[in-house]
């Protein structure tokens, strides 16, 4: 599951829809909203977010949240090491090889190193 996928789910659950309900509405088929709340689907469009903004009544603050959940919620990443160090690039490898393996307290430590300043 992504971070969009994530925080459509809790939408959707909040307001008590099903799936099918919220699929609906949008007009948009169930297996596509389905596949981009497990994250199955790469990043929607942006009129995809200012749909479900719309629908959900978002103000501001929680379409731009839901922006920014999108922009970190691409399910295949690649990461291009060319021009870093070596040592960019063992991590890369390492990382792709690991973060299956990693807990969420791992992963809460991992992310706070790499936070935005």
């Amino acid at each position: 599951m992504t971070p969009l996928g994530a925080r459509i789910r809790v939408l959707r659950s909040e307001r008590g829809l099903t799936l099918a309900q919220m699929a609906a509405a949008l007009q948009i088929s169930t297996a596509y909203l389905s596949a981009l709340e497990h994250g199955k689907r790469g990043v929607p469009t942006s009129g995809f977010l200012e749909l479900v903004t719309a629908f959900f009544g978002l103000d501001w603050d929680e379409a731009e949240e839901l922006r920014r959940l999108a922009e970190i919620s691409r399910p295949k990443v690649v990461l291009d090491t060319s021009g870093l160090s070596p040592k960019a690039t063992e991590f890369a490898n390492r990382l792709g090889k690991r973060i299956r393996h990693l807990d969420d307290s791992r992963l809460d430590a991992l992310l706070g190193d790499l936070a935005d300043e």
